[in-house]
């Protein structure tokens, strides 16, 4: 097949052609490879990252790029943030057209000034610059020149010079400058070779380049972006924020100086340590103890952020707390812990990095990657976990927010890395049980009972407890793979425990289910679980790939339909077994009813590209089943 040129490229390169090229950003300038499948080419990024010492360092970062189409726009935009810590001493920009022609530049004052605090923060002093050129005649250039002063170390910055996919860069260098006896520690990813280690008057210099990196497309299921690309993290050995002075050469090192944060402030007010002994007071059960002093902070406090200054990782204290009835998660994780100790329970303050995709951290390399602050409580013979921000969730259960993944355990003696629960196939399990019965006209009347336990309960406890009832409704119509249908009523009921479940009761009528053509009626049984999941076939399959939950679905269905029809066509029974799980089902006729049985039991894990085609072929195998059909006949 001939390949036709469009219009529009067509007459920029006529254009092209008709220009000097005087220009340094000069698109034609780009090597043809590193166009293709790219919205966006890093022409030139330089950054410097200079350790002046344990308590300032100065960052330069100076990049340009080329966005190639709309979808590249998006690297157009600048921001940075600062606050107390982080200062921005300058910024610089310029807009270059296709040819490199300078078109207009600007300086800091003629960015934006903005908040950075999100909704749901109660006070921060995190602020953001940010500017756009908003050019729009494609392909153009930006070039940005910003410097920053950081008046702590905690944090030290990372080189991904590919930062995402469908990104080309022709040259990125990552230059970082410390005093010649200060450990400059850092991990790479996907590097070939050591840094290149220069003097530069009385300090060391630690560079790494890259060069011509094609664009990357992420393939479904992929691991994380640092498996896929070239990067460099950073960490501090000595550190410094505001007058706490660490070390983050080991978790252990790192834990005592979060620790040292959190010392002196689990005071409590005499009101509440009186609170204390009243619900403790005379039980003897440890567990029960924990749970109704954690019902009692989830009643009497609520979540607020607060970022400002050290508060974004000093908790207050736990007085405060109890007065103003609100704190973020350090605040309310020590506010617990606090409760604890009074009760002569003993707990840990635990760092934790929160998110339901956010579960990986790099556990060779002791560094700041945590999020959140959660509380472990040690009991006999297991652990019993609270998250402190959350005003609904029950005692000793993390959800997909937190479980799962490494925390770091604070104590006295510092961290150490320790795993949070992980919820199997035993636990995240939905048993669906239909009855339903079928109009002549083929409306379906369904009268559904579920049962979701473990993760799988997760996504319906956030929205029964964050919407109204209405909401509810609203969402519940738009929700099952129905053309039209209707939600007559609905009700859930919540079990709380450590591994909580939720009952589901949900009355629908569904116009038109089953299609009948003379004396045939066509029906699917799989009436609410069918799969909708269609994994796209890749041959060329580069990376190997992650399905990190397991879950058991079970499904019981039981539909009457009118009197006089046997069966013409009936699906066999179907078993599908693979690495990544199981399939079974089967469907029967017993007189005017219609029995479907569904069982499907995914096993999580991390698989090799090679596997994919079989991954793609259990899939699309499932989704073929689920929507097999009965064919049943009306007797003359």
């Amino acid at each position: 097949m001939k390949k036709i040129i469009s219009l529009t490229a067509l007459v920029f390169l006529i254009q092209l052609a008709l220009h000097a090229e005087t220009g340094k950003y000069a698109v034609s300038k780009i090597d043809t490879v590193l166009l293709k499948r790219a919205n966006a080419v890093v022409r030139l990024e330089e950054v410097r990252f200079e350790i002046v010492s344990t308590k300032e360092t100065i960052e330069t970062n100076h990049y340009a790029i080329t966005v190639l189409n709309e979808k590249g726009d998006k690297w157009a935009d600048f921001g940075e943030f600062y606050d107390k810590h982080r200062e921005i001493n300058s910024i610089d920009g310029t807009l270059y057209d296709a040819w490199g022609k300078e078109l207009k530049s600007m300086r800091k004052k003629d960015a934006e000034d903005l908040s950075a605090t999100s909704d749901g923060t109660l006070i921060s002093d995190n602020r953001y610059k940010h500017h756009n050129f908003y050019y729009k005649v494609y392909p153009y250039t930006v070039e940005y020149t910003v410097e920053i002063k950081n008046k702590s170390t905690l944090f030290f910055p990372s080189w991904y010079p590919q930062s995402s996919e469908l990104l080309s860069v022709e040259n990125s260098s990552f230059n970082v400058v410390a005093p010649t006896d200060y450990r400059v520690r850092y991990k790479m990813f996907n590097y070939n070779g050591e840094p290149i280690a220069t003097q530069e008057k009385n300090k060391k210099v630690l560079t790494w380049t890259a060069k011509n990196l094609k664009s990357l497309v992420r393939e479904p299921y992929a691991p994380t972006w640092r498996e896929l690309t070239i990067g460099v993290i950073l960490g501090p050995s000595q550190f410094q924020m505001d007058d706490y002075v660490g070390n983050m050469v080991s978790w252990q090192d790192f834990g005592k100086f979060v620790y040292s944060l959190k010392q002196g402030k689990d005071i409590l007010t005499e009101p509440v340590k009186k609170e204390v002994h009243r619900i403790t007071d005379g039980l003897s059960d440890k567990k029960e103890k924990i749970a109704l002093l954690y019902q009692y902070m989830q009643k009497n406090t609520r979540y607020i952020s607060i970022q400002l200054g050290i508060g974004g990782w000093q908790p207050f204290d736990a007085k405060d707390v109890a007065t103003k009835g609100y704190g973020d998660c350090k605040a309310l994780s020590n506010y617990m812990y606090s409760l604890l100790k009074e009760a002569g329970i003993n707990s840990y303050y635990t760092l934790v990095k929160a998110g339901r995709n956010e579960r990986s951290i790099t556990e060779d390399f002791p560094s700041q990657q945590f999020n959140h602050v959660i509380l472990s409580v040690p009991l006999q013979t297991d652990t019993m976990w609270l998250e402190c921000t959350d005003q609904t969730l029950p005692a000793g259960y993390m959800s997909g927010f937190t479980c799962n993944r490494k925390a770091l355990l604070i104590d006295e003696n510092g961290g150490k890395l320790i795993n949070t629960p992980v919820y199997n196939i035993a636990d995240n399990i939905e048993l669906k049980n239909i009855k339903a019965t079928l109009e002549d006209d083929g409306t379906l009347l369904i009268r559904s009972s579920s049962k979701y336990s473990g993760l799988q309960q997760d996504n319906i406890h956030e929205m029964i407890h964050a919407l109204s009832k209405d909401k509810v409704k609203e969402y519940l119509e738009t929700k099952f793979d129905f053309a039209t249908y209707d939600i007559n009523e609905f009700e859930y009921q919540s079990q709380k425990s450590s591994m909580p479940a939720i009952n589901e009761m949900l009355d629908i009528t569904v116009s038109n289910y089953a299609t009948i053509t003379g004396k045939r009626l066509f029906i699917v049984p799989n009436v609410m679980s069918r799969s909708n999941a269609k994994i796209v076939a890749d041959s060329t399959r580069k990376y190997d790939f992650d399905f990190d939950v397991s879950y058991r679905k079970t499904d019981t269905v039981e539909i009457e339909i009118p009197n006089g029809f046997t069966s013409e066509a009936m699906p066999p029974p179907v078993t599908i077994t693979s690495k990544f799980g199981i399939y079974r089902s089967n469907v029967k006729l017993v007189e005017n009813k219609l029995f479907y049985f569904r069982n499907i039991e995914f096993t999580g894990g991390h698989f090799p590209a090679t596997a994919y085609p079989e991954f793609v072929k259990f899939y699309d195998a499932i989704f073929k089943a689920d929507r097999n059909k009965v064919v049943l006949v009306k007797n003359s």
